[in-house]
């Protein structure tokens, strides 16, 4: 019975996986399979979340945050291309309006 050596067969498929990886690099679509730096979008780009409060300051936003979550109201502080910005939920944004009117 004639065979091949499997270190033969080892090699060769290597060298073809080899060659393989090279084409990708060379000749792929540009896009890397690292994510970029996210960037930030205008208030109204953020799905479902809508914006309570728009502080003029990151030091401000927060306090500001601070104030939500020691009250329980879910949000999230984000930069937007217009400032910072303080998201909920639609049917937490009653609940932390009147969160911040209060302070």
């Amino acid at each position: 019975m004639t065979g091949v050596h499997p270190l033969v067969g080892l090699v060769v498929g290597l060298a073809l996986v080899g060659v393989l990886v090279l084409l990708r690099r060379t000749y792929g679509r540009g896009r890397s399979p690292v994510a970029g730096r996210p960037s930030a979008g205008n208030p109204d780009e953020y799905g479902l979340l809508v914006s309570v409060a728009a502080p003029p300051d990151a030091a401000e936003a927060s306090r500001m945050s601070a104030l939500l979550t020691v009250e329980g109201v879910r949000h999230t502080l984000v930069g937007t291309s217009a400032g910072p910005r303080l998201m909920v939920w639609p049917e937490d944004s009653a609940r932390a309006r009147q969160v911040l009117d209060r302070r």
